[in-house]
């Protein structure tokens, strides 16, 4: 599950079979036992929908699980280029040929921080991690070693912006990182499939359409719940604005 749900089509299409089937095969399962008494229809019912209630729930507090670390991610995006942009301001207490470097390494490091929020490929990912760790390195060296030639005060606030700028990409990383456990995804899969076969079990008619109409609405939460819980997998996704137009001001300059 820790893989398929970075696939949200992959989520939806594979619900939607496996609870289809699980009706199914409650009916099933009713068919080839002996038929019940009449007043045990309503001990089950009362079952059925404490276990939907049950499921309900779970999906409802999922979604809200989601929908928090989807804001999580969108606010370490504003957060991150609010310190790159300080931090651009400030290399200004630098010597100018050191203001100069750091400026250009910051600009470098900016465009490999938007391609971090709008790649979907792992191996690009891959190169896109060396490479802002190498920009992270230059840019400490350069501002240490200017602060070591001039350790003032000024200067002082020129490396605590260059920390905040590195805290920042470390923040946005652990963001992107903090997912729905697979175990509650494992959880709700395993009600859902029980709620099911108990309407399957339940039903009072035969029909194979009938039992697509709640497989079909839990596929789409499951769809929905995935996307906004994967970083890259589906549409709904963090885009940099932010960065975006803090590159566009710095390339202006």
């Amino acid at each position: 599950m820790s893989h398929i749900r970075d696939f949200p089509l992959v989520v939806f299409a594979l619900s939607l079979v496996l609870l289809w089937l699980s009706g199914l095969i409650g009916s099933l399962f009713k068919r080839k036992l002996q038929p019940r008494q009449e007043d045990e229809w309503k001990d089950l019912d009362t079952v059925l929908a404490a276990t939907l209630t049950l499921l309900g729930l779970i999906i409802a507090f999922s979604f809200s699980m989601a929908i928090s670390r989807y804001n999580q991610r969108k606010d370490c995006e504003a957060e991150e280029a609010n310190a790159i942009g300080t931090e651009y301001v400030r290399v200004d207490l630098l010597f100018a040929a050191d203001a100069a470097r750091v400026r250009e390494l910051l600009r470098k490091y900016l465009d490999q921080r938007l391609l971090f929020y709008e790649t979907r490929d792992e191996r690009h990912l891959r190169q896109i991690d060396v490479d802002t760790v190498r920009l992270e390195t230059e840019l400490w060296s350069a501002v240490r070693a200017a602060a070591a030639a001039q350790p003032t005060p000024p200067m002082a606030l020129a490396v605590a912006g260059m920390n905040d700028v590195l805290n920042a990409k470390g923040y946005t990383q652990a963001a992107w990182w903090n997912r729905i456990p697979a175990a509650a995804w494992d959880l709700m899969a395993a009600i859902a499939i029980f709620c099911n076969l108990l309407i399957g079990w339940d039903a009072r008619r035969k029909g194979i359409l009938l039992f697509l109409i709640l497989p079909l609405a839990l596929s789409i939460s499951f769809f929905l719940i995935a996307d906004i819980d994967s970083p890259r997998g589906g549409p709904i996704r963090v885009l940099p604005r932010n960065l975006v137009s803090l590159s566009q001001s710095l390339h202006a300059r």
